[in-house]
């Protein structure tokens, strides 16, 4: 198996409060990974600890064989680990493009970007998510779904290896939902490896190669889909005490 990222061990206390509880998982090159768990499982405290918003209480990140945990999430970026927010903050005084050309500079290489390569990047990636009709709009101007949009075009232009999505999925009907997972698809085929959050059960199943499912900061699962979600304490943590279709 040839893996880009791996998780040793991981661990975040918050005053006392374990969070995650020296977690172990690798995600192999060109792979989708699905991250499940209940509320307050610890699955956007563990992609911000990957991403390096966070700094870990122990253990270990490494990315392409080498410890990344000292590093600032801007190093990171550069690296090629991008991800989305749950909690979607476009930058509302510019346009749609200019959001997106944000990540171009930003991310790999994006220090020897200028503005107008950037924006080139950024119209490029628009039209792979479907935002291109709404390229010189203000941001702001966005509804839920198409914020979405622009949050994972954002975080594209920023050329990651490693992508990380934050329930890209929540709040969006059933077209919409199929629609980005039709594009998460295209981004995998790109040769990008993927972490995903989502609850969503019928989408995380049909896009994931892997799940990897936490309990109050504890791995306590992980495989491939139909292997996972019918383990019983699965089940029991998770889906409830009957299986969800």
């Amino acid at each position: 198996m040839d893996d880009i990222l791996e998780v040793r061990s991981l661990t975040k206390r918050f005053q006392g409060l374990l969070a995650i509880d020296h977690v172990s998982f690798a995600l192999q090159r060109n792979e989708i990974l699905g991250l499940i768990g209940p509320n307050g499982a610890g699955k956007t405290t563990m992609i911000s600890l990957i991403s390096g918003t966070l700094e870990p209480s122990e253990g270990e990140v490494i990315f392409e064989g080498a410890s990344i945990r000292r590093l600032p999430a801007y190093r990171r970026g550069r690296l090629g680990i991008a991800r989305t927010f749950q909690v979607m903050r476009p930058f509302p005084d510019l346009t749609v493009l200019d959001n997106v050309a944000v990540g171009a500079l930003f991310g790999a290489t994006g220090h020897s970007q200028v503005l107008q390569d950037a924006r080139e990047r950024a119209q490029r990636w628009l039209e792979f998510v479907g935002l291109d009709r709404r390229a010189q709009q203000r941001a702001e101007s966005l509804g839920g779904p198409d914020r979405k949009r622009l949050e994972l075009a954002k975080a594209l232009a920023m050329r990651p290896k490693v992508l990380l999505l934050d329930e890209v999925m929540a709040g969006l009907n059933h077209v919409e939902i199929e629609e980005v997972i039709t594009v998460i698809k295209k981004v995998r085929d790109q040769g990008i490896s993927i972490l995903v959050i989502e609850h969503v059960m019928k989408a995380i199943q049909s896009l994931s190669d892997r799940l990897l499912v936490l309990r109050n900061g504890e791995k306590i699962a992980e495989g491939r889909p139909q292997e996972v979600l019918s383990n019983e304490q699965v089940i029991a943590a998770y889906l409830g005490t009957k299986r969800h279709e």
